[in-house]
């Protein structure tokens, strides 16, 4: 039930990250440039860098955190797809013997 519950955490925090990443004014602009929010001003205001590049970091640290849980998780309880070796056998089967290779075989007599 935890796996579940955090990977859909997870998931809506990829979401967030990407969407957070892409809402920040870098050298071009960003997303907001885009959308006609020009010059050094910003849509939230003018010390919100500061406050996106925070947020992104701890967005950052808990999905990689949470990434490397969940695949420890998921790892620790997977399951073999088959419970049972297969036999390998070493011995050829009855009736085929060193005459039947290539290497043994003879070409008729003249």
């Amino acid at each position: 039930m935890l796996t579940w519950f955090l990977t859909a955490f997870f998931a809506l925090l990829s979401v967030l990250l990407i969407l957070i990443v892409l809402i920040q004014r870098g050298r071009g602009g960003g997303l907001i440039g885009a959308f006609g929010a020009g010059g050094g001003g910003s849509a939230f205001g003018t010390k919100t860098g500061d406050v996106f590049t925070t947020i992104t970091v701890v967005f950052f640290v808990l999905f990689l955190l949470l990434a490397i849980w969940l695949n420890w998780r998921v790892q620790d309880h997977a399951k073999p797809l088959v419970h049972t070796a297969i036999p390998v056998s070493t011995s050829l089967p009855h009736g085929k013997g060193a005459a039947a290779t290539p290497a043994a075989h003879r070409p008729p007599s003249r």
